[in-house]
């Protein structure tokens, strides 16, 4: 049986550059040859055990590449053809699906609902960071990268650019408003980007480090915020003249970012939430006006599946929006465990990470 290598979750702080065999396919899968995927902030949380996955799983879950090979019943691609897939692959079937909410394709169980249930790469299947990876139901899910477009001009698409344009869609920014963004980590500066797409007209980002906040102002920031220098909740709301935002993004996954999202909100603001977290979240009773400010608490699961994809390298390919400056480090599938290193620990300036086997 042919080998491939691939990046295996062995326990808590060990993810390791491992061999195992190409996988076969089902009659609607494709087997995508990987040309290039990248390391997730998700990926971490599995490395460090807050996130668990099964051992010996292949980590990863944003694919672009070539279809090597298509199941007997999948029709509308040629093998050899140059594809991404959503790190979201939803069946288009499910109750989930049928409701609308793609995202959580296959998460409804005779014994309830579990969320993330259409996140299957590197969670519940065999997921990207590998030579190989195989796509379920691809008919859904393959999206044709456009002629003339490189790798790294769609990478960001499968997760980070979904998710943090989600960010944006989901908190209903309107022409004019004002938004503010906690954290300009690749999400954030996506969330950023994606509130500049939808029309506001005050953008202020939040982070502590000069690098991101200098991209945060390429992408569409109009305000940048360092928390160590200053109090990002009383920096806001003088930039809104004590009004608030109309939408607060909060993009870390933290208590204390949570909590700033939800004090720098107007009354009937909403607060968009992209982080993920690992601990209970706490909400203030203040900053909730006792349950009486009409706010909004929303999150989001990154949208997926082929529409999905179409439209944001649609979008890349308008020229609207660049994202290559996010990918900061290259690496070969090889270096995997040093680029986890680098990305973990989030040395040298490291936004993105590209990985090609």
């Amino acid at each position: 049986m042919k080998k491939m290598k691939a990046a295996v979750f062995i326990e808590p702080g060990r993810i390791v550059l491992d061999e195992k065999p190409i996988p076969d396919i089902g009659p609607l899968d494709a087997l995508m040859r990987i040309t290039t995927t990248t390391i997730c902030g998700t990926d971490v949380h599995i490395l460090k055990g807050e996130y668990p996955v099964a051992r010996g799983l292949t980590i990863g879950h944003e694919p672009v590449g070539v279809i090597e090979k298509l199941g007997s019943a999948v029709v509308g691609y040629r093998e050899g053809q140059r594809v991404i897939a959503g790190a979201i692959t939803p069946s288009g079937h499910s109750y989930a699906c049928l409701c609308g909410c793609h995202s959580q394709d296959g998460a409804g169980t005779r014994h309830g609902w579990k969320a993330m249930g259409g996140w299957k790469f590197g969670n519940t299947i065999d997921g990207c960071q590998a030579e190989f990876v195989v796509v379920p139901d691809a008919m859904a899910n393959l999206s044709p990268v456009p002629d003339g477009l490189t790798d790294e001009q769609v990478l960001m698409c499968p997760d980070i650019m979904s998710t943090g344009f989600s960010g944006a869609e989901s908190g209903n920014i309107q022409i004019g408003d004002s938004v503010a963004i906690f954290a300009q980590g690749p999400i954030g500066l996506c969330a950023t980007a994606g509130a500049k797409l939808k029309g506001a007209s005050l953008i202020i980002v939040v982070d502590a480090l000069p690098e991101r906040l200098a991209v945060a102002r390429k992408l569409g920031a109009d305000k940048v915020v360092n928390f160590k220098a200053d109090d990002p909740v009383a920096a806001i709301l003088e930039a809104t003249d004590g009004r608030g935002v109309d939408v607060s993004i909060e993009a870390l996954g933290a208590q204390a970012t949570f909590e700033a999202a939800l004090k720098v909100l107007r009354p009937g603001g909403t607060l968009s939430s992209l982080g993920v977290y690992s601990s209970d979240l706490t909400i203030p009773l203040g900053a909730f006006s006792a349950g009486l400010g009409d706010n909004r608490i929303v999150t989001t699961l990154c949208p997926g599946g082929k529409e999905r994809m179409r439209r944001l390298m649609d979008i890349v390919s308008s020229g609207r929006i660049d994202l290559t400056p996010l990918v900061t480090h290259r690496f070969k599938l090889d270096q995997i465990e040093a680029a986890y290193d680098l990305f973990a620990h989030q040395r040298d300036g490291v936004l993105k990470v590209a990985i090609t086997p």
